[in-house]
């Protein structure tokens, strides 16, 4: 698709067109942006993760306060 001489030409024409101060600026706004995205993209895996583990918290919680009152509830045994 793309070769190695249609990539220099490519690069020549936008160092024409935009300049070496411009490109460098560029570059480096283009640069912070994706680490910006993958930055964001860690933080929301972290959140999803740290939600995740807090449902199976609060489940295994409440399936062990419900086993405690099915103990409480049940009828004392008495030998007639």
């Amino acid at each position: 698709m793309f070769d190695s001489k249609m990539l220099l030409v490519i690069l020549a024409i936008a160092l024409v067109i935009f300049g070496t101060k411009r490109l460098r600026s560029i570059g480096s706004d283009l640069g912070a942006a994706v680490k910006g995205f993958k930055q964001a993209m860690h933080d929301g895996e972290s959140e999803e993760q740290v939600k995740q583990l807090k449902q199976e918290k609060d489940a295994d919680f409440n399936a062990g306060a419900a086993t405690q009152e099915t103990e409480v509830k049940a009828p004392p045994k008495t030998n007639a």
